[in-house]
């Protein structure tokens, strides 16, 4: 039998990987502050809770996908919380990208109650939610990890053990690190074809097809050059994951100077009302430093 499953937090991503558990027929529970989605997942059969707690009460799995730490904490271990309803021998998943420490910590306070916790946070954006085709990293320990992996495939095409809690979230943070680096490459490298006078989109498909060639490159630079802000993951977003990273490089006495400057250059970004756009976005910054919103380039 299928295991129960229980999802909390229907945002652009967590709506779509509880609507694919529906589709590989596990019975979901969903709970959300958001009513919206909640109604479009029970038309698509999903259960309905009132709480975190009730939906972890009629569930072996319960994932979790939020926007960050503190949310996490409250809706696990908070009043009306997961760990107030989950049953022992239950799992606790969450999905979320937070604090590896923050991790460690709810890991321990689950274990208290007879609860297993694993951090097993996703990229892929939300292509890669609805196409069930994350990629997943997953720290914990390894039976809870092995019990719940049909239920993780069935979210992601890309699932890996990482190891003890935390380390699914410190690899995630390694994951922004490249991926922020790699929009700003893209965003100069458009602007530097756009002050060319190149055609954009020919100028697209010739780097494309080779060593320049990246996921980034193929799926935000036809969106930066549409002028398509439509989030698949928001700029703020993003800010909060490079947070988490510089301050796990703090903790790390490691320096990391080029993602420094991207969160400062998408901190301009949302600065200027665009935290809710995607982060193909950070490419105004650019266009901005070079004068280019003056000529038309940037809107």
């Amino acid at each position: 039998m299928k295991d129960r499953i229980g999802f909390i937090g229907l945002g652009t991503m967590g709506k779509a990987m509880a609507r694919n558990l529906i589709k590989a027929g596990y019975s979901v529970t969903v709970h959300s502050r958001s009513r919206g989605p909640v109604d479009e997942l029970a038309a698509d059969g999903a259960a309905v809770a009132s709480s975190s707690a009730e939906a972890a009460a009629s569930s072996d799995v319960v994932i979790t996908m939020l926007p960050d730490s503190p949310d996490v904490e409250l809706v696990v271990m908070g009043p009306a919380g997961v760990l107030e309803g989950a049953r022992t021998g239950s799992v606790v998943v969450d999905m979320s990208t937070i604090s590896p420490e923050v991790a460690r910590s709810i890991y321990a306070a689950a274990r208290e109650k007879g609860v297993s916790f694993l951090d097993a946070p996703v990229t892929g954006g939300e292509t890669g939610a609805i196409g069930a085709a994350l990629s997943i990293m997953v720290g914990g320990d390894r039976d809870a990890f092995e019990r719940c992996l049909p239920v993780l495939k069935a979210m992601g095409k890309n699932v890996v053990y990482m190891g003890p809690s935390g380390n699914g979230q410190s690899t995630k943070l390694c994951n922004q690190v490249i991926c922020a680096l790699n929009i700003l490459a893209v965003s100069e490298g458009l602007t530097l074809a756009a002050r060319a006078g190149l055609d954009l989109e020919s100028a697209l498909s010739a780097v494309s097809g080779g060593s320049a060639g990246s996921w980034m490159l193929s799926n935000l630079g036809p969106k930066m050059i549409a002028r398509d802000w439509r989030p698949g993951f928001k700029v703020s977003l993003q800010i909060k994951d490079l947070r988490l990273v510089m301050e796990s490089a703090e903790e790390l006495d490691l320096p990391l100077p080029g993602t420094a400057l991207v969160r400062e250059l998408l901190r301009s970004v949302e600065a200027h009302g665009r935290g809710s756009d995607g982060t193909q976005a950070l490419v105004t910054a650019i266009e901005l430093l070079a004068g280019m919103d003056k000529a038309g380039y940037s809107n």
